[in-house]
């Protein structure tokens, strides 16, 4: 124990403490809800760009997100109540509100993913497993590091997305369409919101390293495995197809290819995050996030305005 004091002077100097800033910080994100009303016959299992390996690995993504946004509530409301800034506070409670209808529209959409011979029962019982039994259990302080992690992960495809618009536009299907872009718009929109819960509640820097590496292991390696696995539980006649195959390495070009590939080229942005002076908002998303709320959000004219049902901005709360 009397090593305990020196050990941390020694810590301090090495990763010395960095607070974020919040006073430019905006109490204006909204919580939105929609109805997609989605049907299983009108999904495209090729949705991105046609590659079913590549959709693959974000149908395994949608059923894992459920249980990592029922992580970042669960750790968010554990934590909002030590916040003392009233802005950072009510953008907490708007990250909360926001994922709660992130996770109730794609457990709708991993629903009507069922009749199509997708393992949504297999893989949800696997998440459960994996939460439930492990990352749930972990302490406050570890969890509320994951919850920096996870949000940095879906910052960086959101960023990716906004930025490659083409992957959501060689279907049909509208509605896919319109989920994935909406969870990119508001991932994007409330990306600083737990790491700056993060920084003021803990700011511990080897601690918000091992939250990334979790997060990287979720993320790649488990909903990979599952993405790896997919096609061939859905269509076990895809081991043998030469057409499946054959778009195989669109799919990994699709996923990881270096120059546009959804991680391959972002790699970068990524690894960012364990620069000793990071923060989300050094990838600057202001001009991209303004574009897309006119392009989705118009009330003519917005590719989510069928599916539009209302929209609420929590009250900054001063006691």
């Amino acid at each position: 124990m009397l090593l305990v004091k020196p050990v941390k002077k020694v810590f301090a100097k090495i990763f010395p403490t960095v607070i974020p800033d919040l006073k430019d910080r905006m109490a204006d994100i909204p919580i939105r809800h929609f109805n997609f009303n989605f049907k299983s016959e009108e999904i495209d299992v090729k949705f991105f760009m046609q590659k079913e390996w590549a959709t693959a690995y974000f149908a395994a993504l949608s059923i894992f997100l459920t249980y990592g946004e029922e992580l970042v509530i669960e750790t968010a409301r554990h934590h909002r109540d030590q916040i003392k800034d009233p802005v950072l506070k009510q953008r907490l409670t708007s990250l909360i509100g926001q994922e709660a209808i992130h996770s109730k529209v794609h457990d709708e959409f991993n629903d009507a993913l069922i009749p199509r011979n997708m393992p949504v029962r297999l893989y949800r019982f696997l998440a459960e497993q994996v939460f439930n039994y492990g990352l749930l259990k972990f302490p406050q302080p570890l969890k509320l590091s994951m919850m920096a992690g996870i949000e940095h992960f879906t910052a960086v495809f959101a960023e990716y997305a906004m930025n490659n618009e083409e992957i959501f536009t060689s279907s049909l299907d509208d509605k896919q369409r319109g989920l994935w872009m909406w969870h990119m718009l508001e991932e994007s929109e409330h990306k600083d919101i737990a790491y700056d819960t993060y920084q003021v509640l803990s700011a511990n820097y080897p601690l918000r390293v091992a939250g990334f590496f979790i997060a990287l292991i979720v993320l790649g390696v488990g909903v990979g495995a599952g993405a790896l696995f997919l096609p061939f539980l859905r269509h076990p006649l895809n081991t043998v197809s030469p057409s499946f195959w054959k778009e195989a390495k669109g799919s990994w070009d699709l996923l990881f290819g270096l120059k546009n590939g959804v991680f391959g080229s972002s790699l970068g942005h990524i690894f960012d995050y364990l620069r000793l002076d990071f923060h989300p908002n050094d990838h600057d998303t202001t001009t991209l996030l303004e574009h897309y709320k006119k392009e989705l959000l118009d009330p003519e004219t917005g590719t989510l305005t069928p599916f539009f049902v209302k929209e609420f901005t929590p009250p900054i709360r001063l006691s």
